[in-house]
């Protein structure tokens, strides 16, 4: 449906000729777990969890209230819930993403909204422990006058 060229202008250019891919479109909804072994493109709702071995993409417009993993992905449409991916996730300027991230590379342009915790890292610590740090705050010195 798509070829290279606008795969890779989409933020998804590891995708590969032949791969599989599942489109939820914009006016699909879907309810439950949903599991994939392939790329995924979301244009509509998902409530529930979303799985993939491949790689996902959240368009515009499109919106997730589950929690969701992936090997890696483009979001720019909005997230409430968990995401976990494997390497790469890319927050694109309109993305809102509600929802505590753990990834091996976390790129996020101007614009882009995250409310939540965020766990980077190159090991597979990241993976092992998704309960996020306390928050700290800077220790604020104020003048007296």
């Amino acid at each position: 449906m798509f070829n290279k060229d606008e795969k890779r202008n989409a933020g998804m250019g590891r995708i590969g000729q032949g791969e599989n891919e599942t489109i939820i479109g914009q006016t699909v909804k879907v309810d439950g777990d949903f599991v994939s072994e392939g790329n995924v493109l979301v244009q509509g709702m998902v409530n529930g969890s979303l799985k993939t071995r491949g790689d996902l993409r959240v368009e515009k417009g499109s919106n997730i209230k589950a929690d969701v993993e992936a090997a890696n992905a483009t979001v720019s449409g909005q997230i409430k819930g968990n995401v976990t991916i494997q390497n790469n996730l890319e927050l694109g300027a309109s993305a809102v993403v509600e929802g505590d991230i753990v990834a091996k590379v976390l790129s996020i342009e101007p614009g882009a909204i995250l409310n939540g915790h965020c766990l980077v890292s190159v090991g597979d610590k990241a993976a092992a422990s998704s309960e996020p740090a306390p928050i700290q705050r800077p220790a604020i010195q104020r003048e007296k006058i």
